[in-house]
């Protein structure tokens, strides 16, 4: 079985560390390091490629080099003089992980600004994954257009997954926050929320509460995941959780949902059942979450 996997987003600059005034530069971002394990999972006959927007300045050329030396192919990245690459620094204090955002003016803001571009680029590829990140950095002008674009290709037959990845800080309130990410859902064949962070925007009472949230909006495959408890998942034909991996010592829990996705998507484009695929992905996020980053392996 062949395909090509396609992700959505933002990739940015993070500056980790800080210690003596010393930081470590990398490349980042939630649709980068689903399709940075979806990558490792996928058989070599799957391409894998990642859209977004980027500059032509020295750290656009940073994050190019990078997805293309993980074996992402980076032909459909747009090109915008005028633009760069967010960033963001990533501050421990008092044994907790802070984060301060410059993205107001990242070229992926701008990703879904070229309308045939956009719809050309998914025209040509079997799965398409973006999450809430990735609708919350644009304009309701490019996003609603976006989601236009997913949906007629879902209507060609294109699978869609989509990771809410609900980030209050991206949102003006609650109310926009709830309606786009519904609007997200009503394009997508999979979803993969994540259930605290469902319960607090919306008020699920538990995981089975979200994947009919889900199902009602049209969604055809649903996995709840739930930290160390059991995934919730809803298949349609039928409804069961798989337990998470232990994980004796957390280290960094940075990309653990991202890796699990990218795990349990490869597996289910590979022919294998929900459940199996849910077991990949926990044990995948189980090794990410012990060790140091995002992208292990």
């Amino acid at each position: 079985m062949s395909g090509h996997f396609l992700s959505i987003g933002e990739a940015m600059i993070e500056m980790a560390g800080g210690s003596q005034g010393n930081w470590n530069m990398g490349v980042a971002g939630d649709t980068l390091n689903t399709a940075w394990y979806a990558r490792r999972h996928l058989g070599a006959d799957w391409r894998v490629s990642y859209f977004t927007a980027l500059g032509e300045d020295r750290y656009s050329g940073t994050i190019r080099d990078f997805i293309d030396g993980a074996g992402i192919e980076t032909g459909l990245i747009a090109t915008i003089p005028e633009r760069r690459p967010g960033l963001y620094f990533i501050h421990q204090e008092n044994g907790d992980r802070h984060f301060t955002y410059w993205r107001d003016a990242s070229a992926a803001r701008l990703l879904a600004r070229d309308r045939s571009a956009l719809a050309n680029a998914i025209s040509a590829v079997d799965v398409v994954y973006f999450s809430g990140i990735t609708l919350a950095i644009l304009s309701d002008t490019d996003r609603r257009a976006f989601l236009d674009v997913l949906g007629a290709s879902v209507s060609r037959g294109t699978r869609v997954a989509f990771d809410p990845n609900i980030r209050p800080s991206l949102w003006r309130d609650e109310d926009e926050m709830r309606h786009w990410l519904m609007e997200g859902a009503r394009v997508s064949t999979i979803a993969l929320p994540t259930f605290g962070d469902e319960a607090q925007l919306f008020g699920d009472d538990d995981p089975a509460a979200t994947a009919v949230r889900y199902r009602a909006a049209g969604v055809s495959e649903i996995v709840v995941k739930n930290g160390r408890q059991p995934a919730y998942v809803d298949t349609g034909q039928r409804c069961f959780k798989v337990g998470a991996q232990e994980v004796e010592n957390v280290v960094d829990a940075t990309g653990a949902g991202d890796s699990f996705n990218g795990a349990y998507l490869a597996a289910r484009l590979t022919g294998e059942d929900a459940r199996e695929a849910a077991v990949k992905g926990h044990r995948t996020a189980a090794t990410c979450l012990a060790s140091h980053g995002a992208l292990i392996g």
